[in-house]
C-alpha cells in the first residue's frame, strides 16, 4: 500500500460499526469514524513505515483512523510549526490529541514552545494538547535537564482551575509524569500539587488529590529511590 487511496480503501474494509458504539462510551468522537482498533492500526503503521507526505494526505481525509495512522507514520523531523497548528486545530477527540502529541509532536524541535503556547489557549483539545506534550516529553525526552520540566509547573498551577474534563485530566497527567521522572522533580511536583490543593476549585482539588496519591505512593517512591 503505497498511496493514500489504497490505504483508505483498506481501512474501509476493516470498518467495525460495533466498535463505534464502544468508542462513544469512552468519550471518543465517533464522527467520520470507522471503528478500527488502535491495535489493528499500529501493525499497519509499521508495515507502511515512516512517510511524511503520506501522513499529510491521510490527515486531510478527515477520517478518524486515517488521522491516527498519520500520527503513527509521520516523520517528526519534517513536521513544521505550521503543520502542527493545522493539525491541532483539527483535534476533535482525546485519542487523536494524545496519539499525535505522544507519537510525533513531542519528537519535533518545536515541542517545548508548543506545550507552553497551547496550554494557554482556549480551545479544549488545543489546551489538552499542550499538557499532553508536557506529559509525553517527561517520558520520552530522557536527556532534558530538570529545569525544562520545572518551567512547566507554574503553567500547571495557572491552568488547574479549568473544569473541562479533557483539560483537567491532561493537567493532572502532566503533573504526575513530571513527578515520576526523578526524585528532584518528584519533590517539586508534590509541592506543586500541595499548592494546587489550596485553590478554591473542584478541578484543582481533584488534580491535586489524584496527583498526590500517586506521587507519594510507596510504588513511585521505591522506584525513584532505586
Amino acid at each position: 500500500m503505497d498511496s493514500a487511496a489504497e490505504i483508505l480503501a483498506h481501512l474501509n474494509t476493516l470498518a467495525n460499526p460495533d466498535n463505534i458504539r464502544g468508542m462513544a462510551r469512552y468519550g471518543i468522537n465517533t464522527q467520520d469514524t470507522l471503528g478500527i482498533s488502535i491495535y489493528t492500526l499500529r501493525p499497519l503503521a509499521k508495515e507502511i513505515g515512516t512517510n511524511h507526505a503520506l501522513a499529510l494526505e491521510l490527515w486531510e481525509s478527515g477520517i478518524h483512523e486515517a488521522r491516527l495512522l498519520a500520527g503513527f507514520i509521520d516523520d517528526p523531523q519534517q513536521v513544521t510549526p505550521e503543520q502542527m497548528e493545522r493539525w491541532v486545530t483539527d483535534f476533535d477527540s482525546w485519542d487523536i490529541c494524545d496519539q499525535v502529541c505522544s507519537n510525533v509532536f513531542d519528537r519535533t524541535p518545536y515541542a517545548y514552545p508548543k506545550a507552553f503556547e497551547w496550554s494557554k489557549r482556549g480551545e479544549e483539545f488545543v489546551k489538552r494538547a499542550g499538557f499532553v506534550l508536557m506529559a509525553a516529553l517527561s517520558v520520552h525526552d530522557k536527556r532534558a535537564p530538570d529545569e525544562r520540566f520545572i518551567e512547566f509547573l507554574p503553567v500547571i498551577i495557572q491552568e488547574a482551575q479549568d473544569q473541562r474534563n479533557f483539560v483537567k485530566k491532561a493537567v493532572n497527567w502532566a503533573l504526575r509524569q513530571i513527578g515520576k521522572r526523578n526524585r528532584t522533580l518528584n519533590q517539586r511536583a508534590i509541592q506543586t500539587a500541595q499548592e494546587i490543593s489550596q485553590i478554591d476549585s473542584p478541578a484543582a482539588r481533584w488534580i491535586a488529590k489524584d496527583a498526590l496519591r500517586e506521587l507519594t505512593s510507596e510504588k513511585v517512591q521505591s522506584r525513584l529511590k532505586a
